[in-house]
């Protein structure tokens, strides 16, 4: 049923994996893309073991991202998730992947962007706020 999409972009952002209380585990990360004068930040997400595609990867790194799109409905409100199965390191920037799982984030925790809920949303409710965002 669902199409597999490629993208391909620099490393950007890599988060520790996040493991909740079911079990489920999930690791975050982002690829910027060149998009003629604005650059575009992609935000993929890797779940259960495939948390481990992720593992010799390095800020800066050529990558080539195989992903799936997945999306659902929670309240009322819709999201989507862009779900990651396959990563290959194509060289630039970083280092050859050598097929050994590194720290990849270097003891840095994930920016707190990435640690913040959807846009839209208040921080202190959960719920949706003003959207004074143009676009």
């Amino acid at each position: 049923m669902a199409k597999g999409f490629e993208l391909e972009g620099i490393v950007k952002v890599i988060d520790e994996v996040q493991t909740f209380a079911s079990g489920f585990s999930k690791r975050e990360f982002v690829v910027e893309v060149e998009d003629g004068k604005y650059p575009q930040s992609i935000k993929f997400e890797c779940v259960k073991d495939k948390t481990s595609l992720t593992d010799g990867l390095k800020i800066g790194d050529s990558i080539k991202v195989s992903f799936d799109i997945r999306g659902n409905e929670y309240n009322g409100r819709y999201y989507v998730n862009l779900n990651a199965w396959k990563v290959e390191n194509t060289g630039g920037a970083g280092a050859p992947d050598s097929g050994q799982a590194q720290d990849s984030n270097n003891g840095e925790g994930p920016p707190s962007n990435l640690s913040e809920p959807p846009a839209g949303y208040d921080n202190k409710s959960g719920s949706p706020a003003d959207d004074d965002i143009p676009f």
